[in-house]
């Protein structure tokens, strides 16, 4: 198979169950530290050992008992807080409505079969995917109260993010948790290739019965009617393009292009309109607004095949001046609306997959903060 080639993950079923396990930590100096990626780094079977000897000199704790953990951090002045477990992987959805996952990126599975061999070879999920979804009152209410007690760690991060995590270990708590998670549909935020690797390595150990490690990995699923992330957009560079292809290419699919100074570009951006310049013209791109398309989709899925010339490169920005930085009269750079987190939903619940880097989640936990050991 071709290694650019984007297929979908498979879809775990539910009921959703994200379980408790044993916590690795890191000790806060370590955590956010640009140091620490060291610890994860080749030779990945050293990893372990690695992290045994920062256990010994009190780098890392490990936790005795398995527990559920509430974590909450704040970072940009945004508090997300969310349940970090391990989440079950070990059944595959055969119909629409047994999924429990849904994904909405396609993954490359070059990339998804490396980090399946990284994690198997550290024996770790060294971070959790990060789920969203919408919670019940119930479940809110439950939550509420465990974050109303002391919690059992709190503390500031190198990167200046701050953390507060309860231990969960109650089992009424826990009892009372899974089965308002029993029912949840949750869409991945971040994480699409991790999550394809847990796929990956419990497939690879399936015919060991069950239960075992692989058939878990680690996520943390957020509320986004509680603390909600930050869903930003993603701007394209179409290197190899001029504004007189773009026009043509969105007069030929019947949409509008509207010459317009920067100021007049900018404020307009919608969910319907794009933005687009080479540096020194600017423009309009009106969408169809009855397509039920995410932008992203449109632009990707229409425009850029309809390109007379180009794109000869897709160059991805996460702000509007890198994008702006790179706009030539052979370049153009188009501004993106973000989609909503509804709209995302809807499209992943649908079977379609938005193109790559279309969505950018924020703000995304540091590194160390929680790790789940394989050998658990």
């Amino acid at each position: 198979m071709d290694a650019t080639t984007l297929v979908t993950p498979p879809y775990v079923a539910g009921p959703f169950r994200l379980e408790p396990f044993r916590g690795l930590m890191l000790a806060p100096g370590r955590v956010g530290n640009p140091t620490t990626g060291r610890a994860f780094a080749r030779p990945y079977r050293e990893v372990s050992n690695r992290l045994a000897r920062w256990q010994a000199k009190g780098y890392l704790t490990h936790d005795e008992t398995p527990a559920l953990y509430l974590h909450e951090y704040t970072s940009g002045g945004i508090t997300v807080r969310g349940l970090v477990g391990a989440l079950d992987v070990s059944r595959r959805a055969l119909h629409p409505a047994d999924r429990a996952v849904l994904p909405h990126e396609g993954i490359h599975p070059v990339q998804a079969d490396e980090l399946a061999d990284r994690m198997a070879e550290m024996r770790l999920n060294p971070a959790p995917i990060l789920l969203v979804h919408r919670g019940s009152e119930a479940l809110r209410a439950q939550l509420g109260a465990v974050a109303a007690t002391e919690p059992t760690h709190a503390f500031t991060d190198r990167s200046e993010q701050q953390h507060r995590i309860w231990a969960t270990r109650d089992r009424e708590t826990l009892d009372l948790i899974a089965a308002e998670l029993s029912s949840t549909r949750a869409l991945i935020a971040d994480g699409h290739h991790r999550y394809a690797a847990y796929l990956r390595l419990q497939r690879r150990h399936a015919a060991q019965g069950s239960p075992v490690p692989t058939d878990f990995g680690l996520a943390m699923l957020v509320d986004q009617d509680d603390t909600p992330l930050f869903l930003g957009p993603i701007h394209r560079t179409l290197v190899g393009a001029t504004m007189d292809d773009l026009r043509d290419a969105v007069q030929s699919l019947g949409l509008t292009y509207e010459p317009q100074d920067q100021a007049g570009s900018v404020a307009a951006l919608s969910a319907t309109r794009l933005a687009a310049t080479d540096g020194t013209d600017w423009a309009i791109i009106g969408l169809d607004p009855d397509s039920g398309e995410a932008a992203v989709e449109t632009l990707h899925r229409h425009v850029v095949p309809a390109l007379p010339h180009g794109p000869t490169t897709l160059v991805y920005h996460h702000s509007v001046e890198d994008a702006l930085a790179k706009a030539r009269p052979d370049a153009v750079a188009v501004l993106m609306p973000a989609p909503s987190v509804d709209h995302v939903i809807r499209i992943a619940e649908a079977d379609r997959l938005l193109p790559e880097k279309a969505t950018s989640f924020q703000p995304k936990p540091s590194l160390g903060v929680l790790i789940r050991s394989l050998r658990d």
